[in-house]
C-alpha cells in the first residue's frame, strides 16, 4: 500500500511539473511566479463529506475559530469520523453544542441528508465535468459556486478551474499584471486564456504569491 501511495505521489508530481512547464511557457508572469514559489503542493484530499462540512463551518470565521469548532464537531462521533448517516441522525441541539450557529447546523444537516440519500454520490465525481459537480453541490444549502470551485481545486484537484469571483485571485492579478483596478469576471477570463487547461495551477500560484515582495 505504501508503494502504491508513493507511486501515485510520484505520478502526481510529474503531472504538476509538466503542467507548470507548459503554464510558464504560455505566460511569462506565471513563469516568474513558478520560479519564485517552487513546486506546486496540490494533492487530492479524501473524505469529501467532511471536507464540505469543514467548508461550511469555516464560512465567515477566522481560521482559528473555524478549526476549534471543526474539532469539536468531529469529536461528537466515534473515532472522530462524522459520516453522512451519523450527522443526519444528530439533533440540531447537539450540533449547536459545538458552537455552530442555527443556520450552519441546518446547512450541515442538509449536506448530510443529500449524501445519505444518494443525491450527492462522490463516486460519480470522476465521471462528471466541473459544471455538473458545481451545480450538484450548489443545490445544497450553504454551498455556493465559490465553495464548489474550491472543492474542485483542493479536494478533486481539477486543473482547469477558474474562480473568477475570488477576491484573492483578483488582487493578485491586479498586482502581477499591473492592472489599475480589480479585474471583473470577463477581464479575468480573457487574461486567463493562456493558462488553459491549467487554470487551477495558475490560481494556486497567485494565492501563494500574496507573501512575495
Amino acid at each position: 500500500m505504501a508503494l502504491l501511495r508513493d507511486d501515485r505521489s510520484a505520478r502526481g508530481a510529474m503531472l504538476y511539473s509538466e503542467a507548470c512547464r507548459r503554464l510558464g511557457l504560455a505566460d511569462p508572469v506565471m513563469a516568474s511566479l513558478i520560479e519564485r514559489i517552487g513546486a506546486c503542493s496540490l494533492r487530492p484530499r479524501r473524505g469529501h463529506f467532511v471536507i464540505l462540512c469543514d467548508a461550511i463551518i469555516s464560512q465567515q470565521l477566522s481560521p482559528a475559530a473555524a478549526a476549534t469548532i471543526y474539532r469539536r464537531f468531529t469529536r461528537l462521533y466515534p473515532s472522530q469520523r462524522p459520516t453522512p448517516a451519523r450527522v443526519a441522525g444528530t439533533s440540531m441541539a447537539r450540533l449547536r453544542t459545538v458552537g455552530l450557529s442555527p443556520q450552519k447546523a441546518a446547512y450541515i444537516k442538509d449536506l448530510a441528508r443529500r449524501f445519505a440519500d444518494g443525491t450527492i454520490q462522490p463516486r460519480r465525481f470522476a465521471h462528471q465535468d466541473n459544471e455538473a459537480i458545481i451545480v450538484a453541490l450548489a443545490s445544497i444549502r450553504g454551498i455556493g459556486r465559490w465553495t464548489a470551485e474550491m472543492f474542485l481545486i483542493f479536494a478533486l484537484n481539477r486543473l482547469d478551474v477558474l474562480p473568477v469571483d475570488d477576491l484573492g485571485i483578483q488582487k493578485a492579478v491586479r498586482r502581477w499584471y499591473a492592472l489599475k483596478r480589480l479585474p471583473g469576471p470577463d477581464r479575468l477570463r480573457a487574461l486567463a486564456r493562456p493558462w488553459a487547461p491549467h487554470e487551477s495551477l495558475a490560481c494556486w500560484y497567485l494565492w501563494r504569491s500574496a507573501g512575495l515582495t
